[in-house]
């Protein structure tokens, strides 16, 4: 599969888990990954899904503008580069957002998130 075909699959699989069954996230992430949600790092798949599932919304809607992707690294790696807007229940605006994410492989073929970088974009 093509790095941005790659992408765009994993951006559809992991919002959709984000959106409709948060606690699967775990399973995307590994004990070494980090997360940089506004400026609060987190590290560890277990600590990761605790801030996810601990966020002050039960549901929300990611709404996906652009996914721009880069190989990353010898190891077969990918950046991944997400804009977008979420919306949240009874909210009449949205909230602009960007994410990055790197992705590394796992012995079995598949993706994990190793790096995971959230902001909302205020402006």
């Amino acid at each position: 599969m093509d790095p941005d075909s790659l992408s765009k699959a994993f951006v559809e699989h992991y919002y959709t888990q984000f959106d409709t069954n948060r606690i699967a996230l775990v399973s995307l992430y590994d004990e070494a990954s980090m997360l940089s949600f506004e400026g609060q790092q987190i590290q560890g798949a277990h600590n990761i899904a605790a801030k996810l599932n601990g966020l002050p919304f039960e549901q929300c809607k990611h709404i996906i503008s652009t996914v721009d992707c880069q190989p990353s690294g010898p190891l077969g790696g990918m950046l991944v580069f997400v804009s977008g807007s979420l919306q949240l229940p009874g909210e009449e605006h949205s909230l602009k957002f960007s994410q990055m994410f790197h992705l590394l492989p796992t012995p079995q073929g598949s993706f994990y998130i190793f790096n995971d970088i959230f902001r909302l974009n205020y402006a």
